[in-house]
């Protein structure tokens, strides 16, 4: 192409934005393996042929090794810092979010795609780790900002961050190595070693080791927890037989075992009345009222006498002292208190194989990778600690049950006990606490399936505990094709395919507790004595959402054109052709079915068949005929995307461009439920149409670049996870989008490098969209109550036509329950309506004809038309600015300031106080000394110079939770000293 040319001459004066010294690479290497112009010109791939980054009509960043260095960008947390209209936050479930122009991972489930698509290499990744690990021997990270609606493995709605290895060096031997030490007794080394084998073949061994002790004390025992311990590994292969051949060949390992804390910290406004668990005002560091719970309600006294079972047996009264009432939650951030110790495991497999092959002006390129990975977490739920005093009665009572039986109350001679009736409660006794009333207290486990504390698989301690568990396994291979022209003339394309398919086995989320196991045991003891069944519980004791199994296979087939109008104005075309299918076999339990407690083997495999529920018969999959054990589901979707771009030079120095695109994420499979709520099976794909213009220009011989960008979408059918009876169900809404991005890079000589950055960001949901908000279920109807339903730990609002109807209503049939009547909130908590117990179904059962009185589950909706969408900071700022100092003996010393704004953002797509975050700047500091020959050097930095707590993300539980609040913080201040030396 002529343009190409006349790019490059430009691109030669360009500095890097994001680099400490762009240091050309010899002049045989290939263009996509590193900075081949002559000149600080940086090659990237985002066309999926090498560019300079200046000359692409995309709105790309890119750091090379040293930028990474410099700026002190270690992992995808701090990645984050300096780019515009980009931000970061750890999940809920072991996964993680790139937010890109508003755009995230808001999805939540194992049919979820990606918004921001992970690449290694230009190859997909399917549930990466990559987000935990450490950046090592990397030869760039490109980030993509705006849907890729053609090029790239399987669709991103958001964009693309593709991280590029380095590859062997054929020209000579090579190594580095790097030793850092820092506070909290911090251990890092980096090595590298570049081995050639003849003039063809070279190998390029590289790996990272990083120790630290914990960033949180834990007041329980004195302990730090949060703590890393990993290392991972990389081995890559080059053969270049000929001039127009290259093999490349990676394996990559990664492996972490520590006791990271997946939830940083909970906060809450407590609720006094203990329906919400927590408030709708503000986060304070607080804990949620545990009569909220799931399992506090099943193991009430009041519900236990609603069922026929003696009151006495409750662990407590939902209108007394709950089990955290005298539980003070630290203030700081990194301080906790927790009888559980986190446990957190990850490992990730990579083999990835690419041929480049060149005919004339022609390339085709073959890629393959193999990807398999796990992760298994867990930690306190609550991270808080129960109190024990007020289970005394019903633990002194179920232990005399188990030795003697059930009394009988009749006068003598008849028998004072049920004969037989103490062998359904002995096994409680054996299992959740065989030291006695006042010994430890033990909780099912679940490290080994659905086995739990009646089957001998139990967690003991003083304190009852509540823990949960998110494990996954996932199995995946990609295989793409791709054929490029580069012909003299004004036209050239792209055109190339790929199919990918990932299987994901055994992915589960856990929710253990002692209540949960004591509710279980009780209920199911009573419905197996009465019904003549052997002793027995209800199973699952524990709560677990389990995909057995999902698949996907995908496939798209994409081209683009490339024509020269003038030798300045060209215009891209681009289509793809996009297919996935997805399939998950799932079942969600808890308190589901009668189980022997003889049966000490899978729950499922129980010898009364068919499976007796508390209401009937289980059934994992209602709406099937006949009794099913697991839920099977599976879609389809498809779609054509693409872009269009007019990219026209002023000068060989300035450029502006104007595109549209649309980009395509496949739908997904919503998991089944326990209890079942309505909620659609499944949510459908989104789309977006995304219009952007934007400006590349250089000044004044390279002192001066400024790239602006301005964009607008129009968001359909976006996906959004709230959660539904403690699971994550996936709802779709419309957004309309807009921003600007300006990146500044200002060198007024060799020695100063000064970088700007300014983004501003619009995010919000666009038209009418009504859903009930779990924070506050009576969608601030001041005549409206929101009952806990004590049943299933759920919430439902009751309204009716006038003021009072609904309070009266609901004060009469509770009076019927032995439940006591509607209560206000606390003025402070920004609940508008009344609260009380009781349950959903007997009000709803209840309701006279043409009241007008409605129950509504889960609550009354609002809408959120207008509402900022969640992690979407208004605006962010970010400058570093460097100087090289040349000394006499020809070393140089190097420090180096950034400083990154990040503004308000919401955690939340219900908006409000309780919902937003709150802005926050973190400031890194470096110094560094270079030998006179660049043979070694030593560094001191600083990491968030400030020591700021800043809180990334939200995450807001349900309703059986407590309606607490994760939240999610970058690290704590770290500083240290490192040094490293090249061979």
């Amino acid at each position: 192409m002529q343009k190409k040319s006349y790019w490059l001459a430009g691109a030669a004066l360009l500095v890097l934005p994001q680099v400490l010294s762009a240091q050309p690479v010899a002049s045989g290497q290939d263009a996509d393996d590193g900075q081949v112009v002559t000149g600080n010109v940086i090659i990237v791939t985002a066309q999926r042929q090498s560019q300079s980054l200046q000359e692409v009509p995309i709105a790309v960043s890119a750091f090379d090794a040293e930028a990474l260095e410099s700026q002190q960008i270690e992992n995808a947390s701090d990645l984050q810092l300096t780019l515009p209209n980009v931000s970061f936050s750890k999940g809920n479930f072991t996964s993680a979010s790139f937010t890109i122009r508003g755009i995230g991972d808001l999805c939540v489930g194992v049919t979820c795609d990606a918004a921001t698509a992970i690449h290694v290499n230009g190859s997909p990744l399917f549930g990466t780790r990559l987000f935990e690990t450490e950046y090592f021997d990397l030869e760039r990270i490109e980030v993509l900002r705006g849907p890729q609606g053609t090029l790239f493995g399987r669709n991103a709605t958001s964009g693309v961050v593709n991280v590029v290895t380095a590859k062997p060096d054929l020209s000579g031997f090579g190594a580095e190595a790097e030793f850092e030490y820092g506070n909290f007794n911090s251990i890092r080394a980096e090595g590298m070693v570049n081995i050639p084998i003849g003039d063809t073949i070279g190998v390029r061994l590289a790996g990272v080791y990083l120790n630290r002790d914990g960033y949180t004390t834990n007041l329980y025992d004195g302990s730090d927890i949060d703590d890393r311990d990993m290392y991972a590994v990389r081995g890559s292969l080059r053969f270049e037989p000929g001039p127009n051949t290259t093999f490349d060949m990676m394996g990559y390992y990664f492996r972490e075992n520590d006791t990271r804390l997946r939830n940083q910290k909970q906060a809450c406004q407590r609720d006094p009345l203990g329906v919400l668990g927590c408030l709708n005002n503000r986060l304070d560091y607080d804990i949620t009222n545990a009569n909220s719970t799931v399992g506090a309600t099943l193991s009430s006294s009041e519900f236990f006498a609603i069922q026929g079972i003696p009151g006495v047996l409750g662990l407590g009264s939902l209108y007394g002292p709950d089990a955290f009432a005298g539980f003070d939650k630290p203030d700081d951030v990194r301080v906790v208190n927790t009888p559980y110790t986190p446990f957190y495991l990850a490992d990730e497999l990579q083999i990835q194989a690419r041929l480049e092959q060149s005919f004339g002006a022609m390339t085709l390129t073959a890629t393959g990778l193999y990807q398999d990975t796990q992760v298994d977490s867990r930690q306190d739920y609550f991270l808080g600690v129960q109190d024990r005093a007020g289970f005394a009665p019903a633990l002194n009572t179920l232990a005399f049950f188990g030795a003697n039986g059930l009394p009988t109350g009749l006068a003598p001679p008849a028998p004072a006990f049920i004969p037989g009736s103490s062998g359904y409660f002995s096994p409680i006794v054996a299992a959740l606490f065989p030291g006695g009333p006042q010994g430890p207290l033990c909780t099912s486990d679940n490290d080994d399936g659905n086995r739990g504390a009646f089957e001998g698989n139990s967690l003991c301690s003083e304190s009852p505990l509540s823990f949960d568990r998110s494990a996954e396994q996932r199995e995946s291979w990609s295989g793409e094709l791709i054929l490029t022209s580069d012909f003299d003339g004004p036209f050239n394309f792209l055109v190339g395919g790929i199919y990918a398919k990932s299987k994901t086995t055994d992915n589960s989320y856990y929710v253990n507790s002692f209540a949960l196991d004591y509710a279980s045991a009780i209920l199911g003891s009573f419905g197996s004595l009465s019904g003549g069944l052997p002793p027995s519980y209800f199973a699952t004791s524990m709560y677990r959402n389990n995909s057995l199994e999902a698949n996907l296979e995908s496939y798209g087939i994409f081209g683009e054109v490339y024509f020269d109008l003038t030798d300045r104005l060209t215009l891209t075309g681009g289509l793809r052709y996009n297919n996935d299918k997805k399939d998950v076999t799932a079942r969600t339990t808890l308190i589901s079915f009668l189980n022997p407690y003889s049966n000490d083997g899978d729950p499922f495999e129980s010898p009364i068949t068919p499976l007796v529920s508390p209401s009937g018969l289980f059934d994992a999959d209602p709406g099937q005929p006949g009794l099913q054990l697991t839920q099977f589901r599976e879609v389809g979707f498809d779609d054509i995307t693409g872009r269009a771009v007019l990219d026209f030079a002023i000068t060989p120095d300035n450029t502006i461009y104007a595109s549209y695109s649309r980009g395509y994420k496949s739908g997904g499979i919503n998991p089944p439920l326990s209890p079942i709520f309505e909620v659609s099976e499944s949510f459908g794909s989104e789309s977006i149409d995304a219009f952007e213009i934007g400006s590349k220009n250089v000044f004044a011989n390279g002192a001066l670049q400024l790239n602006a960008t301005a964009f607008y979408y129009k968001y359909s059918g976006l996906q959004l996870s709230r959660i539904v009876a403690r699971t994550s169900v996936n709802d779709t809404i419309d957004a309309d989008i807009w921003g600007l991005e300006l990146e500044t890079v200002i060198r007024p000589d060799r020695n100063l490098l000064v970088n700007l950055n300014f983004s501003y960001l619009n995010a919000e949901v666009a038209g009418d969209q009504f859903f009930s908000n779990p924070r506050d279920p009576g969608g601030g109807d001041p005549d409206a109550v929101i009952i806990k339903d004590i049943s299933n730990g759920a919430h439902c609002a009751v309204t009716g036509p006038a003021p009072g109807v609904a309070d009266g209503f609901v004060a009469v049939v509770n009076a019927a329950l032995g439940l006591r009547g509607p209560e206000e909130f606390p003025a402070d908590g920004n609940i508008a309506s009344s609260g009380a117990f009781g349950i959903c179904d007997v009000l709803e059962n209840a309701i006279p004809e043409n009241s007008g009185i409605q129950v509504l589950s889960p609550g009354v909706e609002v809408n959120i038309k207008g509402n900022t969408l969640p992690q979407a900071p208004n605006l962010k700022v970010s400058m570093g600015a460097q100087y090289t100092v040349e000394l006499s003996n020809g070393m140089t010393l190097v420090p180096r300031m950034d400083l990154a704004l990040t503004g308000k953002q919401y955690g939340n797509i219900f908006n409000g106080r309780v919902n937003r975050i709150e802005p926050f700047v973190q400031a890194n500091a470096v110094v560094q000394l270079n030998s006179a020959d660049d043979r070694w050097f030593v560094r001191g930095f600083v990491q968030n110079l400030f020591d700021s707590d800043s809180i990334t993300g939200l995450y807001v539980t349900d309703a059986s939770s407590g309606n607490f609040t994760n939240i999610y913080t970058l690290d704590p201040r770290r500083y240290g000293i490192a040094v490293g030396a090249k061979f």
